[in-house]
């Protein structure tokens, strides 16, 4: 893991851009906004755009933690029991510009129509109604390592989280491909296109919540997401078989979501995944995000996931903001409605 420790004038200069960017838009989830965050991303502190540039180009590490930006936890108000029932909608905003800002230093931001309404940032804090599931508003169980959306080819590069407030200091954990220790025969099989990965809980149909957009979605959208939802269906009746291990065979990459390829393995295949799975906890590491931190994990390197925690659900709880981001957004124009919309369904 790569730490990046923003430098006082750092801080000042993001600040200004801030104060700028907040007088011409009122919300993170304005399209203009998302037109302009990439020429104000170049605007950004010359040390904190090499450093998300090499981390891009190079590939040193899976994960990058860039830290020091002030939040003051008054300002925020109280940790929202649903996303839908947020009291100040805006309330993140003077952080969230920062974070879309830097997190265009390694692509386009990209939304589902599957999550959260559509929206491009997501919270990410406890809701009751989830405490038990396999879902990033789960908090009483451990929620297991995978990388993100491994089912869909068109996936996420990177993860970006955003602390606004970890009162009990709850782990995200981690493992990057690069240090797992695999023996050659099952490095072999897992790079084979044998293995079926299922549509997690957030995309499947029956979990997605009624009304919002979905209710004033012209034509086109509606044919969109009536396709999606198709190829959510047949995904979880005939998984396309993809390989675990991909690109260099030197230095691969992964994906990998177990708990969402139980029982749609054959055998031979499964043990190749309960070798790589074990490898995998062996490199597990973990770091407790503070208010302020924004870390950037690489989708193809690494896999995540939380440590169990108890919420009080009172409002002081674990809250985070979470970005996905594309390095190539030309390539879901068949699953967008126009060149510059950000939503794929």
């Amino acid at each position: 893991m790569l730490k990046l420790r923003l430098r006082d004038e750092d801080v000042v200069a993001i600040e200004k851009i801030t104060d700028e960017v907040a007088g011409r838009f009122s919300s993170i989830e304005d399209p203009a906004l998302h037109r302009a965050a990439q020429v104000y991303a170049h605007e950004l502190p010359r040390g904190l755009r090499s450093a998300l540039v090499d981390f891009r180009l190079t590939e040193p590490s899976g994960v990058l933690v860039v830290s020091g930006l002030p939040v003051d936890d008054t300002v925020l108000g109280p940790t929202p029991p649903d996303w839908r029932e947020k009291e100040a909608p805006d309330a993140t905003l003077r952080l969230d510009i920062p974070f879309l800002l830097i997190g265009c230093l390694l692509g386009e931001p990209i939304a589902w129509a599957t999550q959260q309404d559509g929206r491009l940032m997501h919270d990410i804090f406890p809701i009751r109604a989830h405490e038990h599931g396999q879902i990033g508003w789960g908090s009483a169980e451990t929620l297991a390592w995978h990388t993100e959306d491994a089912f869909h080819p068109l996936r996420t590069d990177y993860l970006g989280l955003m602390c606004l407030r970890n009162p009990d200091g709850v782990e995200t954990t981690f493992a990057d491909i690069a240090d797992v220790r695999l023996d050659d025969a099952t490095r072999a099989v897992l790079a084979e296109k044998r293995f079926r990965i299922l549509p997690d809980d957030s995309h499947r149909p029956q979990n997605q919540v009624e009304g919002g957009r979905e209710d004033q979605e012209g034509p086109e959208a509606a044919e969109l997401r009536r396709r999606s939802a198709e190829r959510v269906e047949s995904a979880l009746r005939f998984p396309e078989p993809v390989a675990v291990l991909f690109g260099s065979p030197e230095n691969p990459y992964v994906r990998l979501d177990p708990y969402y390829m139980q029982g749609v393995q054959g055998e031979y295949e499964q043990r190749a995944l309960d070798k790589i799975g074990k490898a995998l906890d062996d490199a597990m590491s973990g770091v407790a995000l503070v208010p302020g931190d924004i870390a950037f994990i690489d989708n193809y390197r690494v896999v995540h996931g939380r440590k169990p925690f108890r919420a009080r659900f009172d409002g002081t709880d674990r809250w985070l903001r979470r970005l996905n981001i594309t390095r190539d957004l030309r390539k879901s124009r068949h699953a967008r409605l126009s060149a510059g919309a950000r939503v794929i369904y």
